[in-house]
Order: structure tokens, then C-alpha cells, then sequence
């Protein structure tokens, strides 16, 4: 099994403009997913805003961002930022998670989400965020 952890950048409403900005600096390719494409527009302002997003360039550099929703607190200077830990082995990443829940506060269980087979966040005991997804199954 393979595991890749990549920086996850949050923004609020500067998602798109940040990824285009590292895409030209890195000279990578682009990915973005709004809120609409993904069926996932809580709030019609928010619809073109990025759900998802990366880039992706051949010399290795990889990030990944979105825009967090209204909803949920955002505050630039406290999670800017989480960790995006992906796998395909459904098992290990489980493992994974069951050790870093140890003292974390569980912000979303992991189980089935409707873009992969398991997806979970939780923020460990230190304060730093983490996104564990399974991209297989």
C-alpha cells in the first residue's frame, strides 16, 4: 500500500485565486471542484466557491485547498490549514485513524462519504486537523 499526506490550505472565498496563483508559480496542473459541480451548494453564494482543489506539478510540489462554507468557523490565523492523509487500503488507513483519535476530538467519524469509501476528520491531541481519506476501497 501506498500513503501520500499532502498540506490541505483553507480558505473563505480565496480557494480558486490561491490555486491558480501556485499553479503558476510551480507550474503545475489545476483541479477545482465548486460547491455546484459537487451537488453541495448549502448556500447559493457559495456555489461557485472551491469544494476541492489542487495542483499538481511534475517536479512534485502538491496542495490542495477549498473555501470553508459559511457554516463552519473559519479563522485565518487558527486552521488555516490541515493535513490530508489518502490511502488505498481501507484497513491501514482505519489503523491510522484509530491512533491518531487516541485524545483527538472527532470532527467528523470516519465511515463511507459520498466521494470515497471512507472519509474522516478528526483534530488530534495537538491541535492539527487531519482529513484521512480511502481513495479505493
Amino acid at each position: 500500500m501506498s500513503v501520500k499526506s499532502v498540506i490541505h490550505l483553507n480558505f473563505r472565498g480565496d480557494a480558486r485565486a490561491a490555486l491558480t496563483f501556485y499553479r503558476s508559480v510551480f507550474d503545475g496542473e489545476a483541479a477545482m471542484v465548486t460547491y455546484q459541480d459537487a451537488g453541495a451548494a448549502q448556500d447559493p453564494a457559495e456555489a461557485g466557491q472551491i469544494m476541492w482543489g489542487q495542483v499538481a506539478a511534475g517536479n512534485g510540489f502538491h496542495v490542495m485547498a477549498y473555501d470553508v462554507p459559511v457554516r463552519l468557523p473559519y479563522d485565518k490565523g487558527q486552521n488555516a490549514f490541515f493535513v490530508s492523509l489518502r490511502g488505498d487500503a481501507a484497513q491501514e488507513i482505519t489503523g491510522w485513524w484509530e491512533k491518531l483519535a487516541d485524545g483527538a476530538t472527532i470532527v467528523r467519524p470516519l465511515g463511507p462519504a459520498p466521494w470515497a469509501p471512507l472519509y474522516g476528520m478528526l483534530t488530534d491531541r495537538f491541535g492539527v486537523t487531519w482529513v484521512v481519506d480511502v481513495l479505493n476501497g
